[in-house]
């Protein structure tokens, strides 16, 4: 008999497992993959987006549109700063970048996943690879869990942070929602989270692979007729949309999707006024007079973006630049400062860094992390019913409920 029985070894579950097994508890981690912390590898480009540096409950609660008083206990009691010095006191040094984002100084992801690995087993937890496919349930206490070979392992407490049903092919397969669903417990809708869209627009697939970096964009729901996101950064057309940080940050601000609901303008040159702007494209057709439209942009766009701006400015490609009207340029200027995307849908959940939905935070105590329905069963992580905007915030969800989950167990 074990005292805890920790599903998944991913952030959630090895912050548990150390805190656990700090306090002398006798620890198991289950995990499908033979390397923990798959996840946490590949989040901010494999350089890990570790947390954000906030110091205000109130600030953290607020990046959190699912959910987020759920997480009052959980972030007061492992705020920001408790998981920089964790890691800091584990050898990694950190630093704070634009947005408050905190990475490793060392720009590699691996060296958290290895300082979470070592503050899981330094003090005795042990990681099995292995799948639990189904808990032992008895009186409506939990008993332990069974796994995919058969083997029955009997504990006290038992906790899921098996992470959500995005990028599974890091182990996150959707496995938690499956087993909360045996305990009883309402899983919500599952949806994708900070992901790549899916765009209407034909230029798109023209566009492939161009990335814009130092644009502006704001994104408008159509229905409710309101600014909701603005952003300035880097952006990149796909085959079938947009992607990018500034991208995935907007999908998470997009609830209810509906075809052509969102629309998102991209301003090419946002340190420019549209006055300014004109000005520099006078100055370039200045410089190019007797050039066709279509050969005078080289300064101004990528060449790629050249065709597709040409097209919808509806000045025809082989107008000479001293014939272009104040009235063309004006539409020109427009073009360039409110470049328009219309929204169809996310892209697949597969290719999501987060999973929106999960298991019912009312059917959770927010000050323990264990399920009301199960005595002994505790969640953590992804799999619960809480997401939140890109910057960090999500990781710290993982630490703040693992960790609070493992105090409790």
């Amino acid at each position: 008999m074990t005292d805890v029985i920790i599903i998944g070894a991913g952030a959630a579950g090895l912050m548990a497992a150390g805190v656990a097994s700090m306090a002398g508890k006798s620890v198991i981690i289950l995990e499908r993959n033979e390397r923990p912390a798959r996840k946490v590898m590949i989040t901010g480009k494999g350089r890990c987006n570790v947390t954000n540096n906030c110091d205000s409950l109130d600030e953290l609660i607020s990046n959190v549109p699912v959910n987020g008083r759920f997480l009052y206990s959980a972030f007061s009691s492992f705020m920001p700063r408790d998981t920089m010095e964790l890691f800091e006191d584990m050898g990694v040094p950190l630093k704070t970048e634009r947005g408050n984002r905190v990475f490793p100084v060392s720009d590699k992801a691996v060296d958290i996943v290895d300082a979470l690995t070592a503050f899981a087993t330094d003090d005795g937890a042990e990681i099995i690879q292995a799948r639990a496919t189904d808990l032992i349930i008895e009186d409506g206490c939990v008993k332990g869990v069974l796994t995919e070979d058969g083997e029955r392992l009997f504990a006290e407490k038992v906790l899921v942070a098996t992470g959500g049903k995005s990028y599974p092919v890091t182990g996150s397969t959707g496995d938690g929602y499956t087993l909360a669903q045996q305990a009883g417990h309402t899983v919500t809708e599952l949806k994708p989270s900070l992901v790549s869209l899916v765009c209407h627009e034909g230029f798109c697939t023209d566009l492939q692979g161009l990335a814009l970096r130092n644009v502006a964009i704001k994104v408008v729901d159509t229905a409710k007729k309101k600014e909701i996101y603005k952003d300035m950064g880097e952006m990149l057309f796909t085959h079938f949309g947009v992607s990018g940080p500034m991208i995935l940050s907007a999908s998470s601000h997009m609830r209810n999707m509906e075809r052509g609901r969102y629309q998102i303008f991209v301003d090419m040159k946002p340190a420019l006024t549209p006055e300014q702007l004109d000005s520099r494209i006078l100055r370039d057709f200045s410089e190019n007079t007797n050039k066709n439209f279509i050969n005078s942009l080289g300064g101004l766009l990528p060449r790629k973006m050249i065709p597709v701006v040409v097209k919808l400015s509806g000045i025809k490609p082989t107008e000479k630049v001293n014939q272009i009207t104040k009235e063309q340029r004006a539409k020109l200027v427009s073009v360039l400062k409110e470049f328009k995307i219309t929204v169809n849908d996310f892209s697949s959940i597969k290719d999501a860094i987060v999973t929106s939905g999960g298991v019912k935070v009312s059917e959770i105590n927010p000050k323990t992390m264990e399920s009301k329905l199960v005595k002994n069963l505790y969640f953590a992580g992804e799999v619960i019913d809480v997401d939140a905007y890109t910057g960090g915030f999500n990781l710290q969800i993982a630490f703040s409920t693992g960790h609070l989950a493992g105090e409790n167990m």
